[in-house]
Order: C-alpha cells, then structure tokens, then sequence
C-alpha cells in the first residue's frame, strides 16, 4: 500500500473517532485520538498483532475500543494521557516562550515600522506626521503605557525630542532601510530608559506599573501553589503505593481493591508530580530576576495558566479516591514515603564481584552525577514489570549500566535479581506500558513505541494498512548578507577612471622633466636585433590515386541491309562486368 493511502486511512480511523466522540457530547483533538489509537494497538489485552494486516472488521473494533476508552470520563488513564497531550501541546521552555512574545510583538510593529521607514517626507506637514508615527513606535514597542493615553503620549514626545529633536527628521529619513530600524530600536530603548529613570525621580512615569512589587506578590502565590500540589502528589502516591504493596501480600485485600483502579491512580499523580517538577524550578528562578520584569511577567502569567491546566487532569483519581474512602482502605497499613523508602536502604550496595559481566556505577565515583541520565524516570526498573509499581530508585545501592543504559532499583535483592536477566526485565516494563499507555511517557519510553508498522502489504481492496509515515517537510535558508552592508563610495571598477584620477592627483601640468647626459654617452648607444633564419620546410596535403570501370560496348544488329519492309533489329550488350576488370 502506497504511503498516500496509508495516511488518508490513518486520517479516516481518527475522524469517525473524533465524530463519534463528539455525537456522545464530548470533544478530542485529533492528537490525542492518534495516541489513543496507538495506545489501543499496543495494549496486548485487545489481541492486535502489528505484524498483521488490519482487516475492516480490525478498523471497526480499533474505533469502537477508542471511543469507549475516551467517553470513559471517569477513567485517571484517560486524564494522565490527557495531562501529557496537554502538557506537549502547550508547555515551552523559557527561550523558546520569550523568542515566541518577542516575534509576535515585532509582527505588531512590523507595520508601524514600514510606514516610518518607507516615507520620504517633503513638506512640514509630512514630516510632524512621520515624527508622531516615531513617538507610536517607541510607545508600543516599550509597552509602558497606554497609546490612548494622551498624557503617556506627550511624556513619551518629551523623551524622545530630548534624544531625537523633530528638526532631525530629514536626517532620519536619509538614512538606509537598516539603520533606519536600528535607530528606531535605540530611541525606543532610550526613551523606556528616561522614563523608568524619571519614575525613580519622582518627575513622571505615573502608568507604568510597579513590576517589581508585582512579581514580590505574584511569585510567593504561585510557588505555594505549586508546592501545595506536590505536597498532595507525594501524598496520594505514598497511599496508592502502600495500598498495591497490600494487594500483592493479602489476597483477601487483593479482592477487596481489585475493582479499584489504584495503578491508573498512582500513574496519574505521579505524572502530575513530574509535570509540577519541571515547572518549579522556573518559579524559582523568577524571583532572582530583577531586570527583564515584562518577560518575566508573560512567564508567570503563562507558568500559572499551565498549572491550572494540568489540575484539573489530577481530579479524577481525587473523586474516585476521596479522604474518608481513603482513611478506611489504609486502616492498619503503614504509609511510606518516598524518603523513608530510600532511608530504609542507607548502607547498603551490591558487591560488584559477584557479577563478572556486569558493570556497577556509584555516586562517589562518577563525575558529574547528576548529568547521568537514569531510565524510567528514575524509577526502580525491576518494581515496574513484576509489582507494576513506581518505586523510588535509590543509586547508592548501585546502577546498573547495561547496553550503554543505566538502572536503578529499590532494594538490592531487587538490582540482583534484575541483573541476572536484564533484558528480560526490560521487555516485561514495554509490556506493561503497552498495558498501561500512560507509562510510555511517564518512564520515558518513546524510542521503544515509535511506529504501529504491520510488516506484510495489503494484497485485496478490504484489506488496509497502517503504517507511519517515515517522511518528513524541512526546509532551511540562509541569509543572503549575514554581514552589515559596507559599501565603499570611493572604489571605481573603471580603468580609464582610475587613470584620469590619477592624473589628476599628479597634476602634470605643473611638472618638468629634467635629463642630463655625459660626454661618454653622447650621441651613443647600444642596438641588438635578433631573426630567424629561414628553413627548407615541405608538405603534403593530397595523394594521388585512379579507378578503372569497363567500357561499355552495346551493339545494333539489323539496321540496314535487310529486304523487307520492316526493320528488325536486336540489342547485343557486350559490357563486361565490374569484377571482371
């Protein structure tokens, strides 16, 4: 099946998903029902072989099982998933957030700006009109103040006239398209600069907001916030990890939590917890910024909106769960936390003798520990695919580096019994993500699910495929002058140019030439001459040569000497023949 083909029935299964999704009252973006299908596929319980050929009695099953998993509300696998694809959607890095608002301001100027340095004003009347435009300008682009302010409007003038008078304008306008912007770009500083400066004095500078008191009360608040919520996911994941720890040694619990949907539960906080993480560190550094406070208040404002997002996706494992159902399933049962869990394997480390082919790493030895990159989120890889548990990993005990990968575990006898068979255990994790699709991203597990590839063709028109696409657009350009133009006025490619300049520069009709000469070189002088002499030189441009055809010899017989009234005659062609000659 062509590659063409194999999109549009992609495109096909997601959009009677989505349209099914959305005849039951509910709307998904076409991103998460991609996943939810991949997930779908994956999931061994649904008995689908990714090496076979999907019939359309397969599509109408992978649809119904994808609606029924995205209509279940209630359900904290589909809020995790939800939680990630909102996450992936919106979260950007400080950088990239800022490049982002500084490229959407400067296509709001961009108008602006052409008007300014596409004019080329004549009259007075012209040029009071580009000077105004000047003053918008510098306004917009500092965003200190409202343009429709009149008062911000003549405190602005008055800063620019101070640096650039109006009487100045036919200079600006004379200048290149580059340095025109250039110059825009310093008045709009300098002027942003005199008024925070006159707004320290006191003299002025009324609507510009105090930034930093502003961010003195906006960071505490959302910090607090943000520590609240891990709070709570630490919280929540100490229960649902001692409650599963209950399970796996009483069956009689077993059976009584069985129709909770505990795992689902601890996954969805412990992704929230992840998510909150990433985003913590970006609070703190907030408050040790004191210049920059407009970016830093678009980051706040944005680190907050996604914050907000994200709770609401660790709601639904908090209805199911509440604190009174809770404090009744953990009655008799020690909850422990993450820390206690760790201390609890303080002093203890495997014995690197004892494997021969295996290679141990430890804290104390290894140079910049914290840069190494742990699997599994740093989870202990052997309580994920044997208990389905996100145990802490605790790397004094030791990691395990294995296939230029490192492992960390819980407990020792956990990193022994792992290490006899590492890959084994490795591929019981990719099962248990496939079982549980919010692992994929929770344990970092992206390179192992790249494609839904069935290997054979699609051979009869019922049959279709699914198959990733492995192309990709990209395009890329390069500046025609990376350098600032540098053009000299005074180079001249002319040769006859260049001579008459320097003709001119010697002014030779201001000159003499003087020459002496001795008595021994009087009226003499030393001639030399040189020829050819001359050569017998002869040529041949033709040859001689001769053919020889036969002649030709025909003879008439009977055209005189005859009788009777009519003549008879007869043709004797005598000719020899070419090769006979």
């Amino acid at each position: 099946m062509s590659s063409d083909r194999t999109r549009n029935v992609v495109k096909e299964i997601i959009r009677e998903i989505g349209q099914e999704c959305a005849t039951q009252g509910q709307t998904v973006s076409e991103i998460l029902v991609a996943f939810m299908v991949k997930a779908v596929a994956l999931d061994p319980r649904n008995d689908f072989k990714v090496d076979q050929i999907l019939t359309k009695e397969g599509v109408q099953n992978i649809i119904q099982l994808c609606v029924t998993r995205l209509l279940d509300t209630t359900n904290p696998s589909l809020s995790t998933i939800k939680m990630q694809v909102n996450f992936d959607m919106n979260y950007a890095n400080r950088a990239e957030f800022l490049n982002e608002q500084h490229h959407v301001l400067e296509a709001r100027l961009a108008p602006v700006v052409r008007d300014i340095t596409d004019s080329c004003p004549h009259l007075q009347e012209e040029m009071e009109n580009v000077y105004q435009k000047i003053v918008s300008y510098v306004l917009l682009a500092s965003g200190l103040g409202s343009p429709t302010d009149i008062g911000v409007v003549r405190e602005v003038t008055a800063a620019l006239q101070s640096v650039f008078p109006q009487r100045e304008i036919m200079t600006f306008t004379s200048l290149g398209k580059k340095n025109k912007e250039q110059q825009l770009k310093t008045f709009a500083m300098l002027v942003t600069g005199i008024r925070l400066y006159n707004k320290a004095c006191g003299k002025g500078g009324s609507s510009i907001d105090d930034l930093p008191a502003i961010l003195n009360e906006a960071i505490p608040s959302a910090t607090r916030t943000i520590d609240e919520g891990l709070n709570n996911c630490h919280l929540r994941a100490h229960q649902y990890t001692a409650l599963l720890e209950s399970m796996q040694e009483d069956q009689h619990r077993h059976t009584q939590l069985s129709s909770f949907k505990l795992k689902e539960a601890l996954f969805n906080v412990r992704q929230y917890e992840a998510f909150l993480c990433i985003l913590l560190p970006l609070f703190i550094a907030l408050s040790n910024l004191w210049t920059g406070f407009q970016d830093e208040m678009l980051l706040l404002k944005f680190l907050t909106s996604m914050t907000n997002n994200l709770q609401q996706f660790s709601e639904i494992q908090s209805q199911l769960f509440s604190e009174e159902l809770l404090t009744s399933l953990l009655e008799g049962l020690t909850v422990k936390s993450d820390e206690e869990r760790l201390r609890e394997t303080i002093g203890t480390r495997v014995n690197v003798s004892d494997f021969k082919n295996q290679e141990w790493l430890f804290p104390e030895t290894i140079e910049h520990f914290d840069q190494l990159l742990i699997q599994y989120h740093g989870f202990c890889a052997y309580a994920i695919g044997v208990k389905g548990l996100t145990l802490p990993g605790n790397p004094a005990i030791g990691i395990l580096k294995h296939k230029e990968k490192c492992y960390v575990f819980s407990s020792k006898e956990a990193a022994y019994i792992f290490a006899q068979d590492p890959d084994r255990f490795i591929q019981l994790n990719v099962e248990k993500a496939k079982e549980y699709a919010e692992l994929i991203q929770l344990l970092e597990l992206h390179h192992q699910f790249e494609y839904l590839v069935p290997y054979a063709q699609a051979r009869t028109p019922d049959e279709c495929l699914m198959k990733p696409t492995v192309k990709c657009d990209s395009s890329s350009q390069t500046d025609t002058h990376i350098l600032p133009p540098t053009i000299v006025t005074s180079y001249e490619w002319n040769e006859w140019e260049m001579r008459r300049k320097a003709i001119k520069l010697a002014n030779l009709r201001r000159k003499l030439t003087h020459a002496m000469q001795t008595d021994l070189s009087n009226m003499r002088r030393q001639n030399c001459t040189q020829v050819y002499l001359p050569k017998d030189v002869s040529t041949q441009t033709k040859r001689d040569n001769s053919s020889n055809v036969p002649r030709p010899q025909i003879f008439l017989e009977g055209l005189r000497g005859q009788s009777s009234p009519t003549t008879h005659t007869v043709k004797v062609n005598l000719t020899r023949a070419v090769d006979e000659t």
